[in-house]
């Protein structure tokens, strides 16, 4: 199947990297989200992101790329656009109730030939597939932060998702220049599994007093090799999403190991939320 036209649902930091991979492609996208206002910042920041792109790569992108990416965005607050579309991705916040009220919301203007990729990193896909019309048609694809630049995906096999929908997806995602690394369907799945039990015990290190977040990811950095430290990655991901994969983590397995550290939700009830606040474990500017 040639997948010609996309939606995009939520025009947050995820929604607007996965429009922008799309469109790059060549592919028709439409970004939706039930606020305008969201979708105003979500169009400006990235005319901004693909511009200061364009600046540093000016020997590998033509002037009128950005532009060409832009072109193939439609933005837009209407769910009925849903019937036109031979794909969909869906990238609003990492709480089961909110995904699964969507999906009620979305069933009445689902195609039947549609597939749904839900861009998770902690919800069961068997769960939420549960609750639609074609389970077999749902799959879970969980794109990492920022989306343009890293090289590869998590695919999850929810149980009913069909031989069709995964290779229909692994072949969307070569498409898109990013490798699929498929695998089975339980909550966390193998990436925030054991990614956020390491956040959270950085968290949980910083608030016993035994080092600085700066400290911490220094040793992460410095000693291990990563890119980024522990800490440094929460902010990027966001502080309200980190505590709520690890509330559905721990709800899932009621394993201990996964209570989110008391001093990430505090830093959550203040706000101070990561790089989209300009504060979390580190200043922004």
């Amino acid at each position: 199947m040639d997948i010609k036209r996309v939606a995009v649902i939520g025009a947050g930091i995820m929604g607007r990297g996965v429009a922008e991979v799309l469109a790059a492609a060549g592919i028709s996208v439409v970004l939706i989200d039930r606020k305008d206002d969201v979708l105003r910042q979500s169009r400006d920041q990235l005319q901004d992101d693909l511009r200061i792109r364009a600046l540093i790569r000016q020997s590998e992108i033509t002037a009128q790329e950005p532009e060409a990416i832009m072109e193939r965005i439609e933005w837009t607050t209407r769910l009925d656009v849903l019937t036109q579309v031979d794909y969909i991705v869906e990238n609003v916040p990492e709480v089961t109730h909110v995904k699964k009220e969507l999906y009620q919301q979305i069933a009445p203007y689902l195609p039947e030939s549609c597939f749904i990729a839900v861009n998770t990193s902690c919800v069961s896909i068997t769960e939420l597939a549960a609750g639609l019309h074609r389970p077999e048609r749902v799959i879970g694809v969980h794109f990492m932060n920022p989306v343009p630049l890293i090289p590869a995906v998590e695919i999850i096999r929810g149980y009913h998702t069909s031989a069709d929908t995964l290779n229909i997806t692994t072949s969307l995602m070569e498409r898109l220049g990013k490798q699929s690394i498929v695998v089975n369907d339980l909550p966390g799945f193998v990436s925030n599994r054991i990614s956020h039990l390491m956040m959270n015990e950085a968290v949980f290190v910083v608030q016993d007093q035994v080092a600085t977040a700066w400290e911490v990811d220094e040793i992460f950095k410095k000693c291990y090799g990563h890119k980024m430290g522990p800490l440094e990655t929460a902010d990027l991901i966001g502080l309200d999403t980190v505590k709520n994969s690890l509330d559905v983590l721990y709800k899932s397995y009621q394993d201990s190991k996964f209570r989110c550290c008391p001093l990430l939700k505090k830093m959550v009830d203040a706000g101070l939320l990561g790089r989209k606040t300009g504060q979390g474990f580190y200043q922004y500017t």
